[in-house]
């Protein structure tokens, strides 16, 4: 599953900065949410700080990080990719703040608190849980689906597809979320192999290209498909809930800068979903650059900083050991 024998340092700081990066672009949004492209032209985000939309103190984490952790945790406790343990964990989240900087839930998406009353509420297994409206295609599932590319790392690419797919739709079921999904997943992975920004893309395009040549919805992610999201000028970047924008957003984000810290800025400053485009963007940046790559003043405010690293060690802990025991099995 890994690829060489000193992978720990190298991994956990992919690990780490993939979790931790994040969670601090998702704190830097989560002040000026909802708040649109023009207003941030004028009064950029430049550091850490709080209060803002949800009147949040400076490294409040959303929904997006809560969701996150939540899948890690259950991957690191049940060393399995358990749905029903994930939407349980979410569920908690819902109901009692379970996974929050101070005990509360402030955001949630209306799809993904819909599909947690559903499998709250009615005797419906989780993968099953998920909305399959295209109405429903807003980035939820996208924003907390990064734990899966360190579980799956090592995989066959139709179990890849389908756990990720079965992740996705805990709150997410349509077609089009889960080739999100599984897009930014492949891009995850070129990542952890040590590829650069545009050859992870470039690999992500031709193993979504070979696999999934006929799928229903690949005109949606003609942009993202093509190749040239690097190209696109910043205001044809839409930065909204919906998922195919997030993953547009994020790529591009990811794609037109040299640092963490200008990725997650950049990100962001375009404005609307602005926790969620900066989480997805943080997420992948964190993987390229690692945790030294995260500007240590953004770590040191952010909420539960203890916990959340203790989170992240459980979590390489139990993929190192899956790591050794393929290859004593191989």
């Amino acid at each position: 599953m890994f690829d060489r024998d000193e992978k720990y340092d190298l991994y956990a700081s992919r690990l780490n900065g993939a979790l931790l990066g994040l969670t601090a672009a998702d704190a830097l949004g989560v002040p000026v949410e909802f708040r649109p492209r023009a207003y941030l032209d004028a009064h950029p985000v430049t550091d850490m700080f709080g209060y803002g939309t949800y009147n949040q103190p400076p490294g409040t984490w959303s929904d997006d990080s809560t969701m996150t952790w939540c899948t890690a945790e259950s991957l690191a406790l049940q060393g399995e990719c358990d749905t029903e343990d994930m939407a349980g964990r979410f569920v908690q989240w819902l109901t009692k703040g379970y996974m929050t900087p101070y005990g509360e839930l402030f955001d949630i998406g209306n799809a993904t608190r819909e599909a947690l009353e559903r499998y709250r509420t009615e005797a419906v297994w989780a993968r099953f849980a998920g909305l399959t409206h295209e109405r429903s295609n807003g980035n939820g599932s996208l924003m907390r689906i990064l734990p899966m590319a360190f579980y799956v790392k090592g995989m066959e690419a139709g179990e890849r597809d389908r756990l990720v797919a079965e992740v996705s739709s805990i709150t997410h079921r349509h077609p089009r979320s889960i080739l999100a999904c599984r897009i930014y997943t492949e891009i995850a992975l070129g990542l952890l192999d040590g590829q650069s920004a545009e050859e992870a893309y470039r690999s992500a395009i031709a193993a979504i290209g070979e696999r999934h040549a006929e799928h229903e919805e690949l005109a949606a992610f003609e942009r993202v498909l093509g190749g040239r999201m690097a190209e696109l000028p910043r205001d044809e970047i839409r930065s909204s809930g919906y998922v195919v924008d997030t993953l547009e957003a994020a790529l591009w984000c990811l794609l037109t800068t040299g640092s963490y810290r200008e990725a997650a800025l950049t990100a962001v400053n375009l404005g609307e979903d602005t926790d969620t485009t900066a989480a997805v963007a943080g997420g992948l940046a964190g993987i390229l650059y690692g945790e030294a790559g995260i500007p240590a003043e953004w770590l040191s405010q952010l909420a539960k900083l203890d916990e959340l690293r203790e989170l992240s060690l459980g979590f390489g802990a139990m993929l190192a050991k899956r790591g050794k025991s393929a290859k004593r099995q191989s």
